[in-house]
């Protein structure tokens, strides 16, 4: 069980029992080459920022936060100078269509369940 828990210490009451780190000595060979640490905080870095990129990309619900006072942004959709979006005869036709084709359901319905 003790195996379980590193952690905890090894507990002797042998004065002439020993143990040697092998791993955090000063002669010891270096374990990761500095370039390798780098590459890989770099592709940590990436990964992180790319997540961040998708959970933007999934909820643009959320806010954009910033702290810089020189950015903005303009909607041009929704602003009073805009042009209309949809002329009023197609949207006389449009609304036609609807009820056309509400009325043709109405009518399958009415076919498919005569009672």
């Amino acid at each position: 069980v003790d195996y379980m828990h590193p952690e905890v210490g090894v507990k002797t009451t042998d004065a002439t029992l020993m143990g040697r780190n092998y791993f955090n000595r000063a002669s010891a060979p270096e374990t990761e080459d500095f370039e390798y640490a780098e590459e890989r905080a770099q592709a940590l870095a990436d990964a992180a920022a790319l997540k961040r990129l998708a959970v933007d990309y999934m909820h643009p619900e959320v806010g954009v936060k910033t702290t810089d006072a020189t950015l903005m942004g303009r909607n041009y959709f929704n602003r009073a100078s805009a042009p209309e979006t949809e002329d009023f005869e197609y949207a006389e036709e449009r609304a036609q269509a609807l009820a056309d084709a509400a009325a043709l359901k109405r009518l399958a319905v009415d076919y498919m369940h005569p009672e």
